[in-house]
C-alpha cells in the first residue's frame, strides 16, 4: 500500500489517534502541542453552554489587538495582544499582555499611534508562540472587545494559519451593547465612551491598556443591562438578536 504524503498523512494519522500524533508528524513536538492546545481550547469552546450564567456572575475576558494595518488577508499582522480578565462586575487582578513579531516592518504611521517599533517587535514572539499563551489565559471564557469586527478578523486568520482552526468563543461587542442600551447616541467609538461614563483614559492605542479601560466600560454597560431586567448572558443575547432583527 502506498504510503500517504502532505495532508493525506495528517488526516490519516488524525483518523487513527487525533490531531496530537497527526500534528507531530509535520511539526516539531513545541509546535505540535502548542497547536494542539489551541484546537482543544476551541473544542472545549464550543462545549460549554454559557446561556444561564448570571452577567453579575460572569467570568469574561476583555482583550484587544494592535495591528499593522486593517487587512490581514493582505498581509497586516498581530504586533500586541492585551488582556483582562473580569469577575462579573470587578476586574481582576489577572492581565495578559505580549508583543507579537509580525515578521514584517511596522508602518511608521502605527509606530507613532501605538509607540511599538520594529525593534521592539524582532525580539517579540512568534505568532503561534503568542496565541498559545493568549489561549491559556482565556481558556473557554466569553470574549469580550470593542470593535470586535477587526479583532475577530485577525484571530481568525492568525488561528488558520497557525493551527488550521476558527475561533470558536463566544463573542460580545461592547458596541453593539451600547447601541442597544442607548440607541439615541450619536457616537460609540472607545473614547466618546469612555468619556461619557466617567471612565479615566490612560494611554490609548496600547493593547493591555485598551483592554483595561473596555473592561471598565463593558462593566457599566453590563450594570445598565441587569437594571433594564436582563440578568442572564441568554437574556442578553436575545436583546441583542430582537435589535439586529
Amino acid at each position: 500500500m502506498k504510503e500517504p504524503r502532505g495532508f493525506e498523512r495528517i488526516w490519516h494519522l488524525y483518523r487513527q489517534g487525533g490531531w496530537a500524533p497527526a500534528l507531530a508528524s509535520v511539526f516539531d513536538a513545541r509546535t505540535a502541542q502548542q497547536m494542539a492546545f489551541i484546537r482543544s481550547v476551541m473544542r472545549e469552546s464550543r462545549r460549554n453552554d454559557w446561556f444561564d450564567r448570571r452577567l453579575d456572575e460572569l467570568e469574561v475576558v476583555v482583550f484587544d489587538l494592535e495591528t499593522t494595518g486593517f487587512f490581514p488577508h493582505a498581509g497586516d499582522e498581530i504586533i500586541s495582544i492585551g488582556a483582562v480578565l473580569v469577575h462579573g462586575e470587578r476586574i481582576g487582578d489577572e492581565k495578559f499582555y505580549t508583543l507579537v513579531n509580525p515578521r514584517r516592518d511596522v508602518p511608521e504611521n502605527i509606530q507613532q499611534l501605538t509607540g511599538i517599533t520594529d525593534e521592539m517587535v524582532r525580539a517579540a514572539p512568534e505568532l503561534l508562540d503568542a496565541l498559545h499563551d493568549f489561549l491559556r489565559f482565556v481558556r473557554h471564557r466569553v470574549l469580550v472587545a470593542h470593535g470586535s469586527g477587526h479583532d475577530k478578523r485577525f484571530l481568525n486568520s492568525a488561528l488558520w494559519r497557525t493551527s488550521k482552526i476558527n475561533l470558536a468563543h463566544r463573542l460580545l461587542d461592547c458596541i453593539m451593547l451600547a447601541k442597544w442600551l442607548f440607541p439615541d447616541r450619536g457616537r460609540y467609538d472607545l473614547d466618546t465612551l469612555l468619556a461619557d461614563f466617567g471612565i479615566e483614559i490612560t494611554r490609548r492605542h496600547h493593547a493591555l491598556e485598551d483592554a483595561v479601560m473596555t473592561a471598565h466600560l463593558w462593566i457599566k454597560l453590563v450594570r445598565e443591562a441587569f437594571r433594564r431586567g436582563v440578568p442572564t448572558l441568554g437574556d442578553l443575547y436575545l436583546q441583542l438578536g430582537r435589535r439586529l432583527a
